[in-house]
């Protein structure tokens, strides 16, 4: 991951010095790699060159012309890295050496029509397909901040053709070049997001945006998302979600920090859909506040809930360290006798993730069909010690949310 800060106000009369993009409107031959005669083909495993200089076994899996560099570039992904560290790397970080031979099944396998596949494994192969399109967007550009982006998002095709986007950060809205978007700044007058202020602390506020009312701005952000989200396949058929947007106010302006989504109604009871903090802003204890929100809403409803699966690894992560902390907050004041069933009532987390939860720190038996929770004070303070016991930098307070159920 990387990300570059780049200082600007948001109204300006010549615009910020954002780093140069393609613009795709080159009409002369695309001259041959001017640091090796042959190109490169995609499905080679090559030794790159990493940002570290450390060099990895990789393999090419795109390759393109970049029109404003005048000379290609190929999309690598590390051998045994998240996709979301593929990248764009020019000819001259990638080794000599190499090994010709191809995945077997990209050039011997003729692939089975989805018409002759059993319906829930043509399903899961569309799904696999759409996740593990190329990343052409390599970089945004969203207020400040220059971002590395991690997967493909499906943007529309004219979009697909730059290396780097530009979005605003209060509307939005997405430009494919760097004039338009200062342009757009110039005239945008947004300031905050759209909807309801249902929590505010000092310089932190959390929106409600009903995607029936504002379609296209939370169109807008499930496409921006997915360029950080693996998992998520939702980008135009928003109207059914809510979305909670996290927004930090300071002396100039304000800055959008991340969002989650959930079901207006959901059958499951999923209290998130989808959860993103955005790059610059992880590790800063944000994630932790968005999902705390998401349960004192459940409390609020009178539910028992839980997020919606699969959890990406970043998502576990937050999500396991919350749950940690949050039981152990009640373990360690608890006296006498506490049940599980207690404990899903009174923090809206369901009982299958408390159990897990409880199993990963081993306070839980297994006892005559049932589970036991089997404690002492001094586990408790082990606990509370070690890494498992993180106290959330940001601490949420039932009474700073205005919100009610919706009917």
């Amino acid at each position: 991951m990387s990300v570059k800060m780049k200082k600007h106000q948001k109204q300006i009369s010549k615009g910020p010095d954002y780093p140069k993009t393609a613009n795709g409107s080159s009409k002369s031959e695309k001259p041959k790699d001017p640091s090796e005669g042959e190109q490169l083909d995609v499905g080679e495993h090559f030794m790159v060159r990493r940002h570290d200089d450390s060099e990895h076994p990789s393999e090419i899996v795109h390759k393109r012309f970049n029109d404003t560099k005048k000379l290609f570039e190929y999309l690598v992904h590390y051998d045994g890295y998240d996709r979301r560290l593929d990248e764009w790397v020019p000819r001259d970080r990638i080794m000599n050496s190499r090994n010709r031979k191809r995945r077997r099944d990209e050039i011997n396998h003729v692939p089975m029509s989805y018409e002759k596949m059993d319906p829930t494994m043509a399903a899961s192969k569309k799904e696999h397909e759409a996740i593990n399109k190329i990343k052409y967007i390599s970089k945004v550009q969203l207020g400040m901040y220059e971002i590395d982006t991690w997967y493909f998002s499906p943007f529309p095709g004219e979009y697909q053709k730059q290396s780097q986007i530009f979005i605003c950060e209060y509307c939005l809205k997405y430009c494919k070049l760097k004039n338009s978007f200062i342009y757009h700044l110039t005239q945008c007058t947004w300031k905050e997001p759209p909807g309801v202020k249902v929590y505010h602390k000092e310089s932190l506020s959390i929106w409600e945006v009903d995607s029936s009312q504002q379609k296209l701005y939370c169109q807008n952000l499930s496409l921006m998302a997915k360029l950080f989200l693996n998992d998520k396949t939702i980008y135009f058929d928003v109207e059914p979600f809510l979305f909670y947007i996290l927004w930090n106010v300071n002396k100039d302006d304000g800055h959008f920090i991340g969002y989650f989504s959930k079901e207006k109604e959901s059958l499951e009871c999923y209290n998130v859909a989808c959860l993103l903090i955005m790059p610059q802003f992880q590790k800063k204890g944000y994630g932790k506040l968005l999902i705390a929100f998401s349960y004192e809403l459940s409390k609020l409803e009178g539910l028992v809930a839980s997020p919606e699966e699969p959890l990406s690894d970043l998502g576990k992560l937050s999500y396991t360290s919350y749950w940690s902390w949050t039981l152990l907050e009640i373990l360690k004041n608890a006296y006498g006798s506490i049940s599980i069933e207690s404990l899903s009532t009174m923090t809206s987390i369901t009982q299958t993730d408390i159990i897990s939860t409880l199993q990963s720190m081993n306070l839980l038996k297994y006892c005559k069909d049932q589970h036991v929770i089997c404690v002492t004070p001094e586990m408790i303070k082990q606990l509370v010690s070690s890494i498992h016991y993180k106290r959330p930098r940001f601490i949420l307070e039932g009474s700073d949310i205005k919100w009610t159920p919706k009917k």
